[in-house]
């Protein structure tokens, strides 16, 4: 039987649609839901053309953000969610909706934590004057892209023009595989939190009939 997945999306949702394409329509996982705190965010007309349903939750809709929060686990778990992916979601889930969830949200970062958390990292690791960048998948804590790390991929080298276009382009082309793959080992159970160290992030290898 699928990992039921639910998505969170706030934009584009151009990961959302490399989930589509891939571990979704392969049958690996079953994209059950895709949620959005922005009405108008175009993800939710990809969750619409690939028949999945879509909810919204805008925070200015609720008393306040924990109340928001609290409809939006009660949506995700009334879908029966086992694993909470966010993709391009541009809001910090408050402590007792990660609480909640403990050890079932992953997010996907377009720096090489714990470089450049939080908002513009892209801008903020260009500005710095990295020479490596890369992408990160990890697991959700209550802190600001702080939970232990799945996998990171890194690109190099930087371009020295500082073309944010282009370092976005390869971000995302990252991106596009990177979140699949690790959709893919949580699937097949084949990541655990190290229970003599919760920084440290297990990935089993692959058996032989995998």
């Amino acid at each position: 039987m699928s990992l039921r997945v639910g998505v969170l999306v706030s934009g584009e949702g151009s990961n959302l649609q490399a989930l589509i394409d891939t571990v979704h329509s392969e049958g690996v996982v079953e994209i059950v839901c895709v949620g959005s705190n922005n009405p108008e965010a175009h993800g939710l007309e990809r969750a619409r053309e690939a028949g999945i349903e879509r909810g919204v939750f805008a925070a200015s809709d609720y008393g306040s953000r924990e109340e928001r929060d609290a409809a939006l686990g009660d949506w995700l778990e009334q879908h029966g969610v086992e694993l909470v992916v966010l993709a391009g979601f541009m809001e910090l889930l408050r402590p007792q909706l990660v609480r909640r969830l403990a050890g079932r949200i992953i997010n996907i970062h377009p720096s090489l934590l714990p470089a450049f958390p939080g908002v513009h990292p892209i801008e903020e690791a260009l500005d710095y004057g990295v020479q490596v960048m890369g992408v990160t998948v990890h697991f959700v804590d209550e802190g600001v892209d702080s939970g232990p790390i799945i996998l990171q991929e890194a690109f190099d080298p930087v371009p020295y023009s500082r073309d944010i276009a282009a370092v976005e382009r390869r971000v995302h082309e990252i991106e596009h595989r990177l979140l699949p793959q690790a959709v893919r080992l949580v699937a097949a159970g084949r990541v655990r939190i190290d229970p003599a160290n919760p920084r440290r992030v297990i990935v089993e290898e692959a058996s032989d009939g995998d």
